[in-house]
């Protein structure tokens, strides 16, 4: 709804009219951040008719003056185009606002994103990896983390079959050839284990699946038996997927954050990735799945013939990554921190 309330203590940004994973982690924190401290969102994007929305203007008029209590409001960035909307805020405009950005990206800042940065008043990463790329470390790390209501343990699976799932949009920044090179031979040992690829493609990089699909062909392995390419699937049948799955994997070249292994750990199911994203600080090796160099098709490939000849051991490192994620890695404790570091920012 548009509406401006006096008391608002946060604002959040979303500059994107598309939906992307960015625009995702704000919707799941969202509900959580609303119960620490009073919020609006600067666009109506996406949004839930119970979600306070506001428009520049009233965005700006609202931050002329500071909160009833003297502090300044907080406004949270997760873009560059949202970065510069709160720089106009405050300069052009004199908004009483302290502006924090996100960065989760796994590579060197171009110099003008550096830039605004440097404009911040604080600066948050997600994960480790994501910390050592910045000139200067982020004032604090927060992990993302998922709804564990929505994605939990199957209450039983298909013993006769093992199930391997992997998630995300096909192209090759996402590893796809790595694990089709991988699970080829493991296909072929084991009768009984299939593989889900679960994802969409766009055109540009339909002539990559095709070359993925072909390799399968080549290998001999029935497409519709053993090996399955579902393309985009509603975000309302994921939780489902994943619980079926006795192994996902997440073998990515590169990752801002990475957010299947966490689905894949609250819905019980043990994991392989690569160290891309945060999983490095995430998964422990033996204990939640593995976690191999990102890159490496053997290793992949010798990881998961010695996954799938211990069925038991898959089914322990799925409670221990359920138990882990509730413990860590809840959307619920990601609002907590953030509204935590958010009202030190206030009160300093």
């Amino acid at each position: 709804m548009n509406h401006v309330d006096p008391e608002t203590q946060l604002i959040l940004g979303n500059s994107n009219k598309r939906f992307s994973g960015v625009t995702s982690t704000m919707l799941q924190v969202l509900p959580h951040q609303k119960k620490h401290l009073k919020t609006a969102v600067l666009g109506k994007h996406h949004l839930d008719e119970d979600t306070h929305w506001l428009t520049f203007r009233q965005f700006t008029k609202l931050c002329k003056t500071p909160l009833p209590n003297g502090s300044p409001r907080i406004f949270h960035a997760r873009r560059n185009d949202e970065m510069i909307q709160a720089l106009i805020a405050k300069k052009f405009f004199g908004s009483k606002i302290k502006i924090v950005f996100t960065s989760t990206a796994q590579r060197h800042h171009s110099r003008f994103t550096r830039w605004l940065m440097s404009k911040m008043d604080a600066i948050i990463t997600t994960c480790t990896a994501a910390n050592s790329y910045l000139k200067k470390p982020a004032d604090i790390v927060i992990p993302h983390g998922i709804d564990v209501a929505t994605y939990s343990p199957a209450q039983e699976k298909n013993s006769e079959q093992l199930k391997i799932g992997v998630f995300g949009r096909i192209r090759p920044s996402k590893g796809i050839d790595l694990l089709i090179d991988a699970i080829i031979p493991v296909l072929k040992t084991y009768p009984y284990v299939t593989l889900q690829v679960c994802g969409e493609t766009t055109p540009k990089f339909q002539s990559y699946l095709d070359e993925q699909q072909q390799k399968i062909s080549d290998a001999n392995l029935n497409l519709t038996d053993q090996v399955k390419f579902l393309g985009k699937v509603d975000f309302s049948e994921l939780p489902a997927l994943y619980r079926n799955m006795d192994i996902v994997c997440a073998v990515s070249r590169n990752e801002g954050y990475g957010l299947t292994p966490l689905e894949a750990m609250a819905s019980g199911v043990a994991v392989l990735t690569s160290e891309a994203g945060a999983w490095k600080d995430i998964i422990e090796n033996g204990v939640h799945g593995y976690c191999v160099p990102t890159g490496d098709s053997e290793a992949i490939r010798q990881k998961l013939d010695e996954m799938i000849q211990n069925p038991a051991k898959l089914i322990e490192m799925g409670i221990a990554g359920r138990q882990h994620v509730e413990q860590n890695y809840t959307n619920k404790k990601e609002a907590e921190r953030l509204c935590a570091f958010f009202k030190s920012l206030q009160s300093s």
